[in-house]
C-alpha cells in the first residue's frame, strides 16, 4: 500500500500541496483527478522525490519512502513526466535510462539490463524503433519510448502524469491497457489524468484534488454518486450502461 498522509509541499518557498492524503493499492489504477494547478503533478514529483515534502508522510509498505536516499527511492517509484525535453539519443538509449538506479558509478550497463530493455520494447512493440533518434519519433512514438523507460525501471510503483498526451486515441486505448497489465502484475499504478470520461472507465479508484487539497477518494461509482465531480469542475457528469459497464460522459452544467 502506498499511502500519502498530510502532505504539504511546493516549489520556491509556495506551498501548493495543503494536507494532502490518499492511498493507492497494489494491483490498482488510482487515478488522480483536478482542475489545472490544484497540485496533482505536484504530488507526483513530491511521491518520487523531485520536490520535497515540508511536512507528512509518504510510505510504501509501511516503509518511510521520505526517508530513502533518492536512488533508492528511485528503485521503488518510477515517474513519467508530462512535459520533458527530447534528447539527441535513440529509443533503446533512452529505455536503458531507466536502468540508472540499479547501477554504480561510471554507469555501465550490464546485459541484465539490456535485456530488460529488449523485453520493454518487444512488450510495446517498438523494437524496431530501437535504433531511431527521439527527434525523428512522432509525438506518440516519443510517449511510448519514454513509457518503455519507466516499465524497464521495474518499480513496485508507477507514476503516470497524462501518459496519453500526444497520443492519437487508439494509443491511448493502448496505453491505458498497460496501465492495467501493469496493475494486474501487482504494480501501485498512480496516474493523472484530464480525461474524466477516460478516468472514470479505467480507474479502479479516484482521488479528486482541488486547490492543493483531496476532497475523495473511493472508486469512480463513490465519486460519480458524491456529486463531488460537478462541484469542482463545474460540469455535468453523467453515464449510461452499455455493454454490462457504465460509459461516463461530461455535459455543461
Amino acid at each position: 500500500m502506498l499511502e500519502i498522509r498530510n502532505v504539504c509541499g511546493g516549489y520556491s518557498g509556495k506551498e501548493v500541496l495543503h494536507g494532502v492524503s490518499l492511498r493507492a493499492e497494489a494491483g490498482r489504477i488510482t487515478a488522480v483527478l483536478g482542475p489545472n494547478g490544484c497540485g496533482k503533478s505536484t504530488l507526483l514529483k513530491t511521491i518520487c522525490g523531485i520536490v520535497a515534502a515540508s511536512s507528512g508522510q509518504i510510505t510504501l509498505n509501511g516503509g518511510d519512502l521520505l526517508a530513502l536516499p533518492q536512488k533508492q527511492r528511485a528503485q521503488r517509484v518510477s515517474y513519467l513526466a508530462q512535459n520533458r525535453q527530447i534528447p539527441d539519443i535513440t529509443v533503446e538509449r533512452i529505455i536503458l535510462h531507466g536502468r540508472f538506479p540499479y547501477l554504480n558509478y561510471p554507469r555501465r550497463y550490464r546485459a541484465e539490463d539490456r535485456r530488460i530493455a529488449r523485453d520493454v520494447m518487444e512488450r510495446l512493440k517498438i523494437t524496431e524503433l530501437a535504433e531511431t533518434p527521439l527527434g525523428c519519433l512522432s509525438g506518440g512514438q516519443q510517449q511510448k519510448a519514454y513509457i518503455a523507460m519507466a516499465l524497464a525501471q521495474d518499480t513496485d510503483v508507477v507514476l503516470l502524469d497524462e501518459p496519453t498526451t500526444y497520443l492519437d486515441v487508439p494509443y491511448q486505448f493502448q496505453v491505458l491497457r498497460q496501465a492495467g497489465m501493469l496493475a494486474a502484475a501487482g504494480k501501485h499504478v498512480v496516474m493523472v489524468i484530464h480525461d474524466l470520461s477516460r478516468a472514470m472507465e479505467t480507474a479502479d479508484e479516484v482521488a479528486l484534488m482541488k486547490d492543493g487539497g483531496t476532497v475523495i477518494q473511493g472508486t469512480p461509482e463513490r465519486v460519480y454518486c458524491s456529486g463531488a465531480l460537478d462541484k469542482v469542475f463545474g460540469i455535468k457528469m453523467e453515464r449510461i450502461q452499455t455493454g454490462g459497464r457504465w460509459r461516463y460522459f461530461c455535459t455543461e452544467a
